[in-house]
């Protein structure tokens, strides 16, 4: 049988797709070159927001549609944090806990003749880790989530209902995946989790250590984290990743509001003046660090001066790159009862002055590097224009376009140092230096 997976979402979810496709390899299915071509067609959704779940609801609609004879099957957050929906087109549905379910399923088919059949399990405390195999085609960049869960229950946010508690790969099972990895021709890893900074807190093992377990394995050139969150990010963890050569210095953490007042209803930890010398911090041990972040404007009783608040913040910090999210209200979530809501043109409005700052502060960011040699890593090859050109990424997370003078091959998974001409868009643009030729 051939299956193709379509994800919304998070890092973390395409982690978990790649995951799942390998486990479906491994049991015998192959992949289909297009949805029309598939016997099994997989949805793995995103509850973050409404408008994500509107998409899914879209997407298993149109894939109904376009090939009705395909088993269609729903899984990942939106089941979970929601069991209780109606999943439309779906003929199987199961959430972010025992996708073994989803085998199982496949395999009776007595099952799937009884119509649409739900098996999503809720979370218990003290559930252990689900690990999934890791893949990518491409051999260069491999997402390893090691967390996964969040305690915080942010006033805003489902994703605690949608994952359950925080817990974490055990130590032996890290060191095994990252082994393997390294072996089956991965240049870097990249470790994931829904609160990644919360890793080690069921089991002991610091994050530093899990980053220092993966930096030991001779086939990884670098080692990076995904999202975190500012308040597990001491002076003591920062120093220890310091201490690892191949540590990547791009630090992703979740702002939200530089506002304390809007922040404290986000039911966040922290002030914008610990997230500030967080910051400080980050530089001071990290001199090229890039910091990149998330912010939710419009959040239910943010003022206008609020508002402006977290404009001089963002622009304050200068960071790298902002991601910037309307408040949407979610069912389930405190903050979806608060009052004084704020209209939705009011939100558009502020998103869009936010993101013009951002973009601003992002091509300051880009312009820096004009000029400069930057070390990337080479993750593939593309076509524009009718012109050939390399992509990778810098240790700090930045993409880069690189234009070979000749036809050189072999740069694919390799470290190359790129001279920086330009940037474009989301990107930088440059040339490879040339390798000295031999004494």
């Amino acid at each position: 049988m051939r299956f193709k997976i379509m994800t919304l979402g998070c890092k973390v979810n395409q982690a978990e797709s790649s995951g799942l496709a390998e486990t479906l390899r491994q049991s015998g299915f192959s992949d289909a070159a297009e949805t029309a071509d598939a016997d099994v067609l997989i949805v793995n959704s995103c509850a973050v927001t409404a408008e994500s779940v509107r998409k899914t609801k879209q997407m298993l609609r149109s894939l109904k549609r376009k090939n009705p004879a395909a088993k269609l099957i729903l899984t990942g957050c939106w089941p979970q944090a929601f069991p209780d929906d109606d999943f439309g087109d779906a003929d199987f549905i199961t959430g972010t806990k025992n996708r073994d379910a989803l085998l199982q399923w496949l395999a009776d088919a007595q099952a799937q003749a009884a119509g649409q059949t739900a098996q999503i399990s809720p979370y218990q405390s003290g559930d252990a880790f689900s690990p999934l195999p890791c893949a990518d085609t491409t051999r260069t960049r491999a997402f390893l989530k090691i967390q996964d869960g969040c305690n915080q229950f942010c006033s805003y946010c489902i994703i605690p209902f949608a994952r359950g508690r925080c817990r974490s790969m055990p130590a032996e099972r890290l060191e095994a995946e990252a082994e393997r990895l390294a072996k089956e021709g991965f240049r870097e890893i990249v470790l994931t989790g829904i609160n990644i900074g919360f890793f080690g807190m069921d089991t002991g093992q610091p994050l530093a250590d899990a980053v220092a377990v993966c930096a030991k394995q001779p086939g990884f050139l670098r080692v990076r984290l995904g999202s975190l969150e500012p308040e597990r990010m001491d002076t003591e963890t920062l120093e220890a990743l310091a201490a690892c050569e191949k540590f990547c210095p791009q630090f992703h953490l979740s702002l939200q509001s530089g506002c304390d007042s809007v922040l404290k209803r986000m039911n966040r930890r922290y002030t914008a003046a610990d997230y500030r010398a967080l910051a400080e911090k980050i530089h001071s041990i990290f001199p090229h660090a890039a910091l990149t972040t998330d912010v939710i404007v419009g959040f239910p009783g943010e003022t206008e001066a609020d508002f402006e608040e977290t404009l001089r913040f963002v622009q304050e910090i200068g960071f790298a790159k902002v991601h910037v999210f309307p408040y949407s209200p979610r069912t389930g979530t405190r903050a979806a009862e608060f009052p004084d809501q704020i209209p939705q043109p009011e939100k558009v409005r502020r998103a869009a002055r936010l993101t013009a700052l951002a973009n601003e502060i992002r091509r300051t960011h880009l312009s820096r590097m004009v000029g400069e040699t930057a070390e990337v890593l080479v993750e593939g090859e593309k076509q524009q224009n009718a012109q050939r050109f390399y992509q990778g990424h810098t240790p700090d997370g930045t993409l880069v376009k690189i234009f070979p003078e000749n036809a050189e091959k072999g740069l694919h998974n390799s470290v190359i140092c790129v001279t920086i001409e330009g940037y474009e868009d989301d990107c930088l643009v440059g040339r490879p230096q040339p390798v000295p030729e031999p004494d």
